[in-house]
């Protein structure tokens, strides 16, 4: 056998035509399923590697796959990313990374110049205060099959792979009920966001189910940082009415809200409750830990993959779909007050 094994070889060695044998590859859904996996069994037998670039020449596609997004670090993130790649590569497509830094400004020019010549599809978590709903329009318009994940943007007609952000915040604003907490505050992300919206309106429910008034002064949009969150805790204890309880969008802004709490000699779990959203691994290194609603991070990374992919197979013909994840309430000491 030659050192590197092409389709040519594999079609020769099982009597079948060279695009059977690619359409087996991808995952097509005209090969029929024993040849698919005679195929697969001795593309691995061979250790056969695909050659992107002649594949995107013999199927009018480049087996590129754009990934826009805000961080890398970001433990949420780096989560998705694994599902994402694991989707991805173990269907013959290679991975290109833009990140934006939470940035809009940054995000716009990624959205401008992107070669979609180069890209079979692409995958977006938009930043904070996307500016860029009129670019994902067009290359959308231009026949690019584009999948939203998480950080989704309203008003931009195509599939989106999403946490059920809902039912995750009512979980958490009424396990503090559950807990004695009576005055519950909310530091949400930007306001634009359709994840923040929707927390938000969970969290909104929750205090309606339970004849609790919602005080407007209580809750504070920002951004998802640390910093965020002790600023927003500064703000909330200037006030003369202060909460006794805080639901944060996410377990960084709770973090922060945590060690302003600390700062202030606040016993946190018996005086004042904190409950946050992801399950990141800090949320389990902290003192107090923190309570979360934790989030299917590699599963959204892996659906979203999925589903770009049967859009790039079908094109056209696949209608916008949106997949909601659900999420899990876990308690930890962060809302126990019975903690000394």
């Amino acid at each position: 056998m030659p050192a590197h094994v092409t389709i040519k070889d594999i079609a020769r060695m099982l009597n079948i035509s060279i695009s059977t044998v690619s359409r087996a590859l991808r995952d097509a859904h005209d090969v029929n399923p024993e040849t698919r996996e005679k195929v697969l069994q001795l593309a691995k037998e061979l250790d056969y590697k695909p050659n992107f670039n002649a594949s995107g020449l013999a199927g009018g596609g480049t087996r590129n796959i754009g990934i826009i997004l805000p961080f890398i670090t970001n433990y949420y993130f780096s989560m998705v990313i694994t599902g994402i790649q694991e989707m991805a590569y173990a269907k013959g497509y290679n991975i290109v990374l833009y990140v934006t830094n939470d940035s809009p400004e940054r995000e716009l020019d990624v959205v401008k110049n992107l070669n979609t010549q180069n890209l079979d599809g692409v995958l977006v978590s938009v930043c904070s205060d996307s500016a860029a709903n009129c670019n994902f329009e067009r290359i959308i318009g231009e026949g690019t099959p584009v999948v939203f994940f998480d950080r989704v943007l309203g008003g931009v007609d195509a599939s989106r792979v999403v946490q059920d952000d809902y039912n995750g915040a009512f979980e958490a604003v009424e396990h503090l009920i559950q807990q004695g907490f009576t005055r519950i505050a909310h530091v949400a992300g930007p306001a634009d966001l359709d994840f923040t919206k929707n927390r938000l309106a969970g969290y909104l429910d929750a205090l309606e189910k339970h004849d609790m008034p919602a005080n407007p002064k209580w809750i504070i949009h920002s951004g998802f940082s640390q910093a965020h969150g002790e600023a927003d805790l500064t703000s909330l204890f200037d006030q003369a009415e202060r909460p006794d309880a805080v639901f944060a969008v996410n377990d960084r802004k709770a973090i922060g809200v945590m060690q302003a709490l600390r700062a202030r000699d606040v016993a946190i779990g018996r005086d004042f409750g904190v409950i946050g959203f992801t399950n990141d691994p800090m949320s389990t290194i902290i003192s107090p830990t923190l309570s979360t609603v934790a989030e299917p991070a590699y599963e959204v990374g892996k659906l979203s993959c999925e589903l770009l992919l049967q859009h790039i197979v079908r094109k056209s013909n696949f209608q916008p779909r949106e997949i909601v994840l659900p999420g899990m309430l876990i308690p930890r000491e962060s809302t126990l007050r019975t903690l000394r």
